[in-house]
Formats: structure tokens, C-alpha cells, sequence
């Protein structure tokens, strides 16, 4: 095309996990805007990229939520977005989609390796068996949200799986600063939140089934907490890639890296458990 927006997904990390239609879209494009505030390659990764396709700039959740600068280059130009994964798994992404056919800019996508599909087969988890995914963030300004767990609680007591991805801003602006959350951080978040949480199970709303089982999935998960079995997922889909299975007290001293995320089971299947037994330690 003449000019227009392509929505390009990078894969997981490293120019090797990249399609050639990925390449090949980015290369050929007048201007390469690299998204680096949902998920982050390393700095080598970026350069060898660049290497390859040419010159990239970094752009951050403004330029994203408000494209006024990349609609407007699109109208006289190619644009490339270029999306750690794939560029429709955040809704931030949907809306630029739909921002740009409402100014009347061609937009079309190249779909990359996403961690939502990646890590369920590479665990040894049934996908068919994974419920509601959630983020663990960052307590900003000292606010610890405690929904992640609930939704983590509720998918348990369901006999179902939860991926849950790991925050990368400590501002929650997405304007820069990108600290990608370790083990240790996760660990911490997730304590902070089942002290909270028990505390709180009395004052939860409790007068439906739904509500009720809610409660109840609740005050199971926080029983014993530090002993709740996840396996932290390190690096999926790159040449560092780590997986174990491990407690939350042992998620503490677990690994650092690149980008993580935390895979919590529900009760695991025969099949499912010896997989997930590869991952331990033990």
C-alpha cells in the first residue's frame, strides 16, 4: 500500500521469532515505531532488529491511546507498529485498529507469537483447562488491588488454570521507566494481596451463588498461602527461555530475567502433574 497503518507482532523476543511477512512489512515501511510500554524486547534485540529493517523509534502509551502523530503520518505514509507479541492481544492496540479506520487510514495486521498461546503448551497445561487471565501490578502509591487474586481464587476453586502476566511499569503511566516485575516482586505482590484480601473476606458482597462461591474460593486460596503451587515462566519463546515450578515462599528467591509470567493450576490432572513435575526443583 501507499500509505497506511500495519500492525506488526514481533514475537516474544528476538528477530529469529519472527515471521518473514513480519520482516518483511517492517522493512519495507517508510517509518518504524516500536511499542514499548505493554512488553519490552532487550536493548540487543532492538539493535540487531533494527540492523535488519532499518531505524526504529520508540513510542509510549500516549502516542498510542492519543495517535494523533501516527494517524497523521499514515495518511501521507506507511507506519509500522511494531508489538512485542501480537498487536490485538491488548485492547490498546483494538482501539488504535478502530481509531485508524474511523480517520479513514488503511490498517492491516501481521499477527506474531503471542505468550497467551505460547506458554499453556509449553507448561504441559490443557488450554482447555485455563480461565479468566489477570495482571499482577505494582502497588502504585502503596495501593494494593486485590482483584488479581480474586480472579486467580475463583478460577481455582473452577478447576481452572490462570496465566497471569507480569506488570512492567512502577508508575502505571506508560510514559517511561519500564522495570520489568521479577520473582521476588511478583512474590511480594501476591503476599501483599492475600494479607489484604483475608482481612477483608468479611466485608466481600456474599448474596448470590455466584458471589458466595467467590467467598469461598477466597478464603481457600489464603489458607496456607505461601505453599500455593505456580510455575513462573521466564523468557518464553527466546534463547533464555526457563520454566519451574515452584511455591510462592520459593518464588521469592526465584531467578531474574528478562520478561516474566506466572502460570497458577488449579488441581492438575494425572498427565498435567507429571508435566508440571518436570519444572520442580525438587
Amino acid at each position: 500500500m501507499a500509505a497506511g497503518l500495519v500492525l506488526i507482532g514481533i514475537g516474544p523476543g528476538g528477530i529469529d521469532g519472527m515471521t518473514r511477512a513480519a520482516i518483511s512489512a517492517a522493512k519495507n515501511a517508510d517509518h518504524r515505531r516500536y511499542e514499548a510500554y505493554t512488553a519490552l524486547w532487550s536493548a540487543e534485540d532492538i539493535s540487531q532488529l533494527e540492523i535488519e529493517i532499518g531505524e526504529i523509534h520508540r513510542v509510549m502509551r500516549p502516542e498510542v491511546e492519543d495517535p494523533v502523530e501516527l494517524l497523521a503520518l499514515s495518511k501521507e505514509s506507511v507506519v509500522a507498529l511494531l508489538v512485542v507479541g501480537d498487536p490485538l492481544q491488548a485492547t490498546t492496540h483494538v482501539d488504535l485498529q478502530l481509531q485508524a479506520e474511523e480517520a479513514g487510514v488503511e490498517c492491516t495486521v501481521i499477527h506474531g507469537v503471542s505468550i497467551t498461546g505460547l506458554v499453556t503448551g509449553a507448561v504441559g497445561l490443557s488450554n482447555y483447562r485455563f480461565g479468566r487471565q489477570t495482571t499482577l501490578t505494582y502497588p502504585y502509591g502503596g495501593w494494593v488491588a486485590t482483584s488479581p487474586l480474586e480472579v486467580i481464587a475463583l478460577n481455582r476453586i473452577q478447576g481452572l488454570h490462570t496465566l497471569a502476566l507480569l506488570d512492567l511499569d512502577p508508575t502505571g503511566e506508560g510514559t517511561g521507566g519500564q522495570k520489568p516485575m521479577q520473582p521476588a516482586d511478583a512474590a511480594s505482590a501476591m503476599v501483599g494481596m492475600a494479607e489484604k484480601l483475608s482481612k477483608n473476606i468479611s466485608e466481600m458482597q456474599n448474596d448470590s451463588p455466584l458471589s458466595a462461591l467467590k467467598v469461598h474460593a477466597c478464603e481457600e486460596i489464603c489458607k496456607d498461602f505461601a505453599s500455593l503451587m505456580v510455575v513462573l515462566c521466564s523468557d518464553m519463546g527466546t534463547s533464555n527461555q526457563s520454566i519451574s515450578y515452584l511455591s510462592i515462599e520459593e518464588l521469592a528467591s526465584g531467578p531474574p530475567g528478562g520478561l516474566h509470567c506466572l502460570v497458577i493450576p488449579a488441581e492438575p490432572s494425572d498427565v498435567e502433574l507429571s508435566a508440571l513435575r518436570r519444572w520442580s526443583k525438587k
